[in-house]
């Protein structure tokens, strides 16, 4: 984790979020006091964590919170009074979002960043294993257009197609799809 966002309206809990962040690595803090200042902020930059201080000005936060770790990769902690705790937290919590109770007790938050962090990671090895597999379901569907053009074109069978690509794919040391692509750039116009 790198970057982090702090939404919060009360300077003093700016200044403990930006020292608990800090402590934990994340030196490049962006701070914003509200809700609207916030979103523009997640348009313009990706952030790995957003700390909440609820209530904002233009809003209690619980919606922000949401949005922000449903539509976005950030990893979001939304700080709530004691009393209200309990409902937000059941609100928030199909989102991902991790809630901590005011006053906030520094060991309690300091667990939850490092939650947040280590859910981070956790995530993007999820990411980049989703991209790995939606990059093999993408090559499998240009080879099978690929057998299905020299099915159609050469009378090919698809087993001997598929003999074809693999042949070629070994003979000239490249991937299976780049001579599947080549096949379709030789028979589909």
């Amino acid at each position: 984790m790198e970057r982090g966002l702090i939404i919060s309206s009360t300077e003093k809990s700016v200044a403990f979020f930006r020292d608990m962040l800090g402590h934990a690595g994340i030196q490049d803090l962006t701070v914003v006091s509200s809700a609207g200042e916030a979103r523009r902020r997640m348009l313009e930059y990706e952030y790995d964590i957003c700390v909440i201080n609820a209530p904002l000005p233009d809003e209690y936060g619980e919606s922000l919170s949401c949005s922000i770790a449903l539509h976005t990769t950030s990893e979001v902690i939304l700080v709530v009074k004691a009393e209200q705790f309990d409902s937000i937290c059941h609100k928030v919590e199909d989102c991902g979002v991790i809630t901590v109770a005011k006053p906030v007790n520094r060991g309690l938050f300091w667990n939850a960043i490092k939650v947040t962090q280590a859910a981070s990671v956790k995530m993007q090895r999820m990411y980049c294993e989703n991209r790995k597999l939606q990059q093999k379901i993408e090559d499998l569907r240009i080879v099978d257009r690929a057998k299905c053009a020299l099915i159609s074109y050469l009378r090919m069978s698809e087993q001997e197609a598929h003999k074809y690509i693999e042949r070629q794919a070994m003979d000239m040391r490249l991937p299976k799809r780049e001579i599947a692509e080549e096949i379709l750039r030789t028979y589909e116009v």
